[in-house]
């Protein structure tokens, strides 16, 4: 299902547990951090068109995934699979913060011939003449 915003985008809500699907230009890219002895990640930026205002939006990639960026450029147009994690921190002093963050699936290069449905999705071309038989009554 698409959702066109009113920031001149789209995002592609999938049934897959991926969940969001967007495509933008490579604008940043980050060295992988090893957060702790088990968790590492990777952090990139991408530029989201807007017709007036460009949007600049940090992503994640985690654990194995981290190497995926590494084929990709500054400036290339990609599009992500991602989904919207959402999580509760409870200081020492006992303040109650809360953090985002968007865990990337897939990254993928987004070409000029791509569709962002997936394969088979496209509508099929439109036949030249009627159907066969279509000139026979049934009656």
């Amino acid at each position: 299902m698409r959702r066109r915003t009113g920031l001149g985008y789209d995002l592609r809500l999938c049934s897959a547990p991926m969940g969001i699907e967007i495509r933008g230009k490579l604008h940043a890219i980050f060295d992988t951090n090893q957060v702790t002895e088990r968790f590492r990640k990777r952090e990139f930026v991408i530029e989201l068109a807007d017709n007036r205002y460009p949007q600049l939006v940090q992503f994640q990639l985690s654990g194995d995934r981290c190497e995926n960026l590494d084929g990709f450029n500054l400036g290339d147009e990609v599009k992500l699979d991602f989904s919207l994690r959402g999580r509760e921190w409870k200081s020492p002093q006992g303040d109650i913060r809360y953090f985002n963050s968007l865990d990337v699936w897939t990254i993928d290069h987004a070409g000029a011939n791509d569709h962002s449905g997936p394969p088979g999705s496209e509508e099929p071309p439109m036949p030249d003449g009627p159907p066969p038989g279509f000139d026979d009554v049934p009656f």
